[in-house]
């Protein structure tokens, strides 16, 4: 009896879809467009949002003195309204064509990002609710653009090259948002004003406008009538609930621990360490590169490994450099940047190893429902991260006295977001060694 070959050994090696110019200039597009959103929204809003209130050049306010818990309240606007509008939006992408959609969602953005500087400074309330509107309008238009890009990317590249051309886009996603802290941080410094990355986001987002507008090719997917294959499904989403509870579980705690230190991730190095936001920049930038080289390699690791391994390998890295981190919460020494870099280091090789092995563990629960996990899980995570962001910064906020009566110092509160952060990884970590294993 002759042992068939293996899938992999029928398979060919497929040549890299980065070299089709569809593929390629797709990927500049949504690279740029995600340094803009992670520019405009993490690296900016919350150095302008926290500094403080005094006139600037061109009349303009140099901050608008928010404490950490408002500035987390306006970046949950953001993730919710994405989270809310993905489903729809990816609909109405296979309605009108994905182009549309990826020239109005950044256009969207162009205005929201001058119009920051002009909201009323003093007005209390009708302040902070102009920025919570304003952020509701940006998640808005990430809920249009990145699942169209998703959807163009897939018609752009055949079935063999489609895995690794949505790992290059999810890539673009991710190296982004690593670009983003130290760009605007080097424009604001450059500027000498906190709302220089506002203007920089807006002229980015008009490039990625433009550069849709010229070069995303015009498509529309026609669907038999009643059928929704992909974008929002709510009876499928329910089922999803329904077929996988633990995996929605696992993405809503593990994200919640994502979201925990998300709103206050640029403050802690300038309030604890007194860092400029060129500083950070340069601190950031080579790591950021480092991840964009070794994704694809690390990737290939985890498939040697098998998905759930990678998942249990990766999520307990991501562990131990939490709580590295997380121990300067009550140990003083410990509170050093070098200590943070060192920490950092296993939680980036976790953060490669395990978030693709995740994604495609997802994907291959159901082959017929693969589109309804896969969306009912990033809901979930979406969900997650909103949860983690407003209580991180509430702790951060909050639980700088507490540590002061307690003799700690502030700093106990600037490290309880990177406690809670550690805690729901590690709770996280725990449910991956019940919930996933290889089927081998």
């Amino acid at each position: 009896m002759v042992t068939p070959p293996s899938p992999a050994e029928n398979q060919p090696v497929a040549q890299s879809p980065i070299r089709k110019p569809a593929v390629y200039r797709l990927l500049i597009i949504a690279l740029l467009a995600e340094v803009a959103y992670g520019v405009m929204n993490l690296s900016t809003m919350p150095v302008y949002l926290a500094g403080k209130a005094t006139p600037g050049p061109m009349g303009l306010p140099s901050g608008r003195g928010f404490g950490e818990s408002i500035i987390g309240l306006v970046l949950v606007a953001f993730l919710l309204s994405e989270a809310i509008f993905k489903g729809p939006m990816g609909h109405l992408a296979d309605r009108v064509g994905p182009k549309r959609l990826m020239v109005l969602g950044p256009g969207l953005s162009i205005g929201t990002s001058i119009l920051s500087l002009f909201v009323p400074h003093g007005g209390g309330f009708f302040e902070v609710l102009c920025f919570i509107l304003l952020r509701a309008i940006d998640g808005l238009g990430a809920a249009m653009l990145w699942p169209a890009a998703f959807s163009s990317m897939g018609d752009s590249v055949s079935d063999k090259e489609r895995q690794q051309a949505m790992s290059l886009l999810n890539l673009c996603y991710m190296l982004g948002i690593a670009l983003a802290l130290p760009i605007g941080g080097i424009a604001n410094d450059l500027a000498g004003v906190k709302w220089a990355g506002l203007l920089l986001a807006a002229v980015l987002f008009a490039a990625v406008t433009f550069g849709a507008w010229k070069l995303i090719p015009v498509t529309v997917h026609t669907h038999s009538a009643g059928t929704t294959e992909e974008g929002f499904n709510l009876r499928g989403f329910i089922e999803s609930c329904r077929q996988i509870p633990t995996y929605l579980l696992l993405a809503i705690v593990t994200f919640a621990g994502i979201g925990f230190p998300m709103a206050i991730f640029k403050l802690f190095p300038i309030q604890q360490f007194g860092m400029s936001e060129t500083q950070i920049g340069f601190l950031i930038f080579p790591g950021a590169i480092a991840m964009g080289i070794a994704s694809v390699p690390m990737s290939r690791v985890g498939e040697r490994l098998g998905r759930a391994k990678a998942v249990h390998i990766g999520m307990g890295l991501c562990s131990i450099g939490l709580g590295l981190i997380a121990v300067g919460a009550i140990i003083p020494p410990l509170r050093s940047p070098w200590l943070l870099a060192i920490g950092g280091l296993p939680v980036g090789v976790g953060f490669l190893l395990s978030i693709p092995a995740w994604m495609a563990s997802v994907s291959d629960i159901d082959p017929k429902k693969r589109g309804a996990n896969l969306g009912a899980v990033m809901t979930a995570q979406g969900l997650g991260a909103i949860i983690g962001a407003p209580i991180g910064s509430m702790l951060y906020d909050k639980l700088q006295p507490v540590g002061v009566s307690l003799h700690l110092g502030p700093d106990f509160g600037r490290y309880s977001p990177f406690v809670g952060c550690f805690a729901c990884i590690t709770l996280g970590w725990f449910l991956s060694l019940r919930i996933l294993r290889d089927p081998r």
